[in-house]
């Protein structure tokens, strides 16, 4: 009885405690934006007659159609000129601006521009082709004389880790694997390593 009460206990646990932290997330995150557009959700307010969380779902909303607007406008020559333009001045006033750049494009940025979302798979001798520890790690840069650029990302958080340089020896690539499975072992400190690797390696 103790044994199949503590059973239960644990499997609603395990069914209803992801969701509850999920919405906790999802409500402090919608507070983080609408505190941030608080003023711009206020200006609305004084324009129109809306309730608060309209106000903040229109700005919300503006601010959605800028963003589109602004990526349709870089990619005509004028738009990338001016954004080349602003981009220097922004990274002479505001040193830290490229850092932060930088790592915006690493999670949203295009195909090209991204190791999470154009990076191989695969598992790395790191201490050499006569060791058998292996680290998985994304391919993300390949030079002539094949020498591979490896990330590997840390667990749980996998937008930090380490980049190594390794001969091609000590890398094995595993093209069968997509990205966000690989992701989610990261994420998961590695557990369900074992099933991701039966994928056909090269």
């Amino acid at each position: 009885m103790r044994k199949f009460f503590k059973t239960s206990l644990l499997g609603g646990l395990v069914v209803i405690l992801p969701v509850a932290i999920l919405g906790f997330f999802f409500k402090w995150l919608f507070k983080l934006v609408t505190d941030l557009i608080q003023p711009l959700a206020d200006f609305a307010s004084a324009l129109y007659p809306f309730p608060g969380i309209i106000a903040d779902i229109v700005v919300i909303v503006i601010i959605l159609l800028s963003c589109f607007f602004v990526g349709v406008l870089v990619t005509t020559k004028l738009g990338n000129l001016l954004h080349r333009a602003f981009d220097d001045v922004l990274q002479h006033l505001a040193p830290g601006y490229r850092t932060v750049k930088e790592v915006v494009v690493q999670l949203f940025g295009s195909a090209g521009n991204s190791p999470f979302s154009n990076g191989m798979v695969a598992r790395v001798k790191i201490f050499g082709v006569n060791c058998p520890t292996e680290i998985t790690g994304l391919v993300v840069d390949r030079s002539a004389d094949d020498i591979f650029t490896i990330f590997v990302p840390t667990g749980p958080n996998p937008t930090s880790g380490n980049i190594y340089h390794v001969q091609k020896e000590q890398v094995t690539l595993y093209p069968g694997i997509k990205l966000d499975s690989a992701m989610r072992t990261v994420i998961a400190c590695g557990a369900g390593s074992a099933e991701l690797f039966k994928s056909k390696q090269v």
